[in-house]
């Protein structure tokens, strides 16, 4: 029997063993290996320090998530030799594969930032990447009287890389809603030359950014926070205050890729093939969601979309057939903008977020890069999605792992 190990059971490392479960039957088995007996509905996280949901709604237990054929470890991953094709647990444990799929997500690492975690922190330096950050910002906002409110991207790559744009945009709702907004001056700092990494999205949030009259710092590269003094000073020395810092700390792989020789990148990533999602360390290892090298965003949708395909590949690599380079880096994500509208984008390596209707085309019913209440609606809906379709393992109606051109309108030659 075929020998299946999926490290990490989040967003990624579920859909996929899920998917194999459904696909496989008792024909092979499989593992998966995760320390935190809670799945955490990371979507969420943007919305709790607003009231938009409680903790409770955002968790359920690890083990109703998997499918019953699937057998779940409660530990955490010390490294893994791929010359025996062994995992090998924190606590001394081996475990062999035929298979292996590293699903491990991402990590903060707020500590590499100099005084990011000193005085200040979770008072008037905050993240709501991370649950307990989440409800230590709900908290600090609900008495909160104003000042200057920054919302700083240490640097990329970073998960749900327009969360942060989301939470100004909340932020600013949330005030108005307060009567502060005009006791508040609210500051988004980025590393990047713009407000986000595509330029056809840009050109939609600009304006959003002008109208709620929220200011953009730009190629800001934060070396240190000062809490005691309320400064966030770049590498050449500019500087920015602020009353309440919301911070999303540099990212890192997960620490047992360091420890594997051959497995990762500098920053702790799975270097992986990004249309075969196969590992480049050894042909039985694949990778998919945060834990990768990829260009494609790190979100929830890549992920699922990502599942599909290494669910293909990996029945191919054990029926001895060639892969399918298939993954095309496609995501697509709900873009909150307060005032209960959403944007709604859909995109892959190739080709940049375009305007038109999703998932059908003339019908929609979804606009794309334009605001509208349904895509709010579709926004909240999700959250059922995604507990009752996308971890079970179930394709998306109309929405396929490749990206598709139908239903966008796209740019017209220009002129000359």
């Amino acid at each position: 029997m075929t020998r299946i190990v999926v490290l990490g059971a989040g967003t990624g490392g579920t859909i996929v063993a899920n998917r194999l479960s459904r696909r496989f039957g008792d024909r092979v088995s499989i593992t998966v290996v995760d320390p935190d007996p809670w799945h955490l509905y990371q979507p969420g996280l943007l919305m709790l320090p607003f009231g938009g949901y409680a903790a409770a709604e955002l968790r359920r237990p690890r083990r109703q998530t998997l499918r019953a054929g699937v057998t779940c470890i409660a530990g955490a991953v010390d490294r893994v030799d791929t010359a025996t094709d062994t995992v090998h647990l924190s606590d001394g444990t081996p475990l062999t594969y035929d298979v292996l799929v590293a699903a491990t997500g991402c990590r903060l690492l707020p500590e590499q930032t100099e005084g990011l975690t000193g005085p200040g922190w979770r008072d008037t330096v905050h993240d709501f990447y991370s649950l307990d950050g989440a409800q230590a910002l709900a908290a600090r906002l609900a008495d909160w009287p104003g000042g200057d409110l920054v919302v700083s991207v240490i640097d990329l790559p970073i998960k749900c890389p327009v969360a942060p744009l989301e939470f100004a945009f909340l932020a600013d709702w949330f005030l108005r809603r307060r009567g502060l907004r005009e006791r508040v001056r609210i500051r988004y700092v980025t590393p990047l030359d713009d407000a986000f990494t595509k330029a056809t999205c840009n050109a939609a949030l600009r304006h959003l950014l002008a109208d709620k009259d929220i200011e953009v710092v730009t190629e800001f590269a934060t070396g240190r926070v000062d809490g005691a003094r309320r400064l966030i000073t770049s590498w050449d020395e500019r500087e920015v205050p602020f009353d309440l810092l919301v911070t999303v700390p540099l990212h890192g792989g997960a620490e047992w890729v360091a420890r594997s020789d051959g497995v990762g990148d500098e920053l702790g990533f799975v270097r992986t093939d990004p249309h075969t999602l196969q590992a480049r360390c050894k042909p039985n290892v694949f990778a998919l969601g945060d834990a990768t090298d990829l260009p494609a965003s790190k979100a929830g949708s890549v992920a699922h979309f990502e599942a599909e395909v290494l669910e293909g590949n990996v029945a191919r690599f054990i029926a001895g057939e060639p892969l399918e380079p298939q993954y095309d880096g496609h995501a697509n994500c709900f873009i909150e903008t307060g005032f209960g509208k959403a944007l709604l984008i859909d995109f892959n390596d190739e080709v940049e977020p375009l305007p038109g209707r999703f998932p059908l085309p003339v019908v929609g019913p979804l606009s794309l890069l334009a605001e509208s209440r349904l895509n709010h609606l579709g926004k909240l809906a999700f959250r059922w999605m995604y507990w009752h379709v996308l971890l079970p393992g179930h394709d998306i109606p109309f929405v396929p792992p490749r990206m598709s051109l139908r239903g966008k309108r796209q740019p017209g030659p220009a002129a000359a």
